[in-house]
């Protein structure tokens, strides 16, 4: 028996095991023909793939319905071809046929048959996040082993940046290819040698004082600036990466004897990040960024309320290199000025939101810091977290139902503003700052605070919009019915929060992880947090 077996059983709860063994469904149920197609059938499409054929200019998918004719589906270089079938209709028998075009011949592939079937919530649940997994899986650089940047379907990439990696969407990664050991998408040698690969890495990346900068280059591991004066150390980032890394070390650390070693590189890397030199000579506050070029240029203090509460619990947490409490209470929560007395819509907002005081920032502010921190019974003298988190959601799904600007699509079943690619580039999109662009992670992430509203966002997303939103790595990074403007690009920091939120609200699993770190229950236990069930 593989050891990571008995921990695996602990993580799930009882009732989750049992609703995924009468589901009997596994998105990795390929059915493979004798041809070498694979195919699998889901609710409203079809996804198909096969080997390339040499020399193939092209290739051509035709389909066709029980005692019906084959007609041309479409013309594709790519060997992977995902089919909405909405115009065929609903719990289909389909037929394929695939052949590759050489010049003026065409060479038969093979032929495959395929069922569609209305599929329950969970087994939606199970498709998008098995999708969104793969970003980080099939997705990832392949020397770093590390999550790109971006995707980009098109293959275009203005910055050539196709294989910078990313410190914070890594960290983001990391909850997903746990959730994808748990759920058997991966083997568990295959997920070990992929953390491996990825905790190798960043040994021998550019650190400075322990920190990682915000991008790497995942072929050479030096750091790819960020901006002019951005080319060294980013305490966030490495605060997101570091919070999976934890979740990584605990899931290995009681493991056998390659597995306690990942655990303990893991920890030596956690031991050697230098939080207290970022309070630049003991100020009673944690700055962004310090460069070995331009030190502490930037100047950038981190104070609440945004995205960045996990980098304030693990500097108090760090075995090594803590900072004080007071750190924390001066700096991050800004001697008490942190809390807010604000409401919208009816919803109380109790932390006072770095530019958005009255409805909330970003969506991603109740996301990034709470893959692996537990918000649910996590409390301290400023705020209930789950109560926040939640409202927070609300807020930003009622300013879109509301929908004063009068936005195409916008209702209880399109909602969710955060920062994305954009109409205008790159965009923080918030209530206040939202110029018709949905962000998919911002509902689909949020699915633990609001799971009712989120499911339907999902379903639209996937019923309504199909092959414009959703693709090889799961929903595209943002859309604009408005502008009728769909791009077909990913960002890992956007994949990675759904992922592991939603594997947070199917079983609770980075959360579990991260919290019984027993540095992190010191740390919070320092700042003043009680948890309660």
């Amino acid at each position: 028996m593989n050891s990571t077996k008995p921990k695996i059983m602990k993580l799930f709860p009882y009732c989750t095991i049992v609703m995924l063994l009468l589901a009997g469904y596994s998105c990795k149920q390929k059915s493979v023909s004798p041809n070498g197609i694979e195919s699998n059938a889901y609710d409203r499409h079809v996804e198909l793939s096969w080997n390339p054929v040499e020399l193939a200019d092209k290739y051509e998918i035709y389909v066709r319905k029980e005692d019906g004719d084959y007609s041309k589906r479409a013309e594709v270089t790519d060997t992977l071809y995902l089919d909405f079938v909405n115009d065929l209709g609903k719990n289909l028998g389909l037929q394929y046929k695939i052949e590759a075009v050489l010049g003026e011949e065409s060479r038969m592939i093979g032929e495959v048959a395929v069922e569609t079937r209305t599929m329950t919530e969970e087994e939606l649940l199970d498709m998008v996040q098995y999708y969104t997994f793969r970003y980080f899986w099939e997705g990832a650089e392949p020397n770093s082993g590390m999550a790109r940047e971006r995707i980009h379907v098109d293959g275009v990439y203005p910055q050539d940046d196709q294989n910078i990696v990313t410190a914070g969407g890594t960290g983001f990664g990391l909850f997903a290819l746990l959730a994808g050991l748990e759920r058997e998408w991966i083997s568990p040698d295959e997920g070990l040698a992929r953390f491996e690969k990825i905790v190798d890495f960043l040994a021998n990346a550019d650190r400075f004082h322990g920190i990682w900068s915000h991008w790497i280059n995942g072929e050479t591991g030096k750091v790819k600036p960020f901006g002019q004066d951005d080319d060294g150390a980013d305490l966030v980032e490495s605060a997101f990466l570091m919070q999976g890394l934890l979740a990584v070390r605990e899931y290995y650390k009681q493991g056998n004897e390659r597995e306690k070693a990942l655990a303990d590189k893991i920890d030596v890397l956690w031991k050697e990040m230098q939080w207290d030199w970022h309070t630049q000579g003991g100020q009673e506050v944690l700055y962004w960024h310090w460069s070995p070029n331009f030190g502490w240029q930037k100047d950038f203090a981190i104070r609440g309320y945004d995205e960045c509460l996990i980098t304030y619990v693990l500097a108090a947490s760090s075995p090594t290199h803590a900072v004080s409490e007071q750190v924390y209470h001066q700096g991050w929560a800004r001697g008490g000025a942190i809390q807010n007395e604000s409401e919208a819509f009816g919803y109380s907002l109790p932390l006072l939101h770095n530019g958005s005081p009255d409805y909330g920032g970003p969506l991603f502010w109740a996301h990034y810091s709470y893959l692996g921190l537990n918000p649910k019974g996590l409390k301290d003298r400023y705020a209930d977290y789950w109560e926040h988190n939640r409202n927070h959601s609300l807020i930003n799904r009622q300013w879109c139902m509301e929908n004063e600007a009068g936005f195409k699509g916008y209702g209880s079943d399109l909602w969710g503003l955060t920062a994305s690619y954009s109409t205008i580039g790159y965009s923080a999109h918030r209530p206040g700052n939202d110029i018709g662009v949905i962000s998919p992670t911002a509902a689909l992430s949020s699915i633990p605070y609001t799971p009712k509203e989120s499911m339907e966002v999902l379903k639209n997303l996937y019923y309504n919009y199909g092959e414009k939103t959703f693709g090889r790595y799961g929903f595209y990074d943002a859309l604009s019915p408005e502008e009728d403007w769909y791009p077909k690009r990913y960002l890992a920091i956007d994949q990675g929060p759904i992922v592991a939120m939603i594997e947070n609200y199917r079983s609770g699993l980075g959360w579990k992880l991260f919290m019984q770190a027993p540095e992190i229950q010191e740390g919070l236990k320092k700042l003043g947090f009680s948890i309660s069930e």
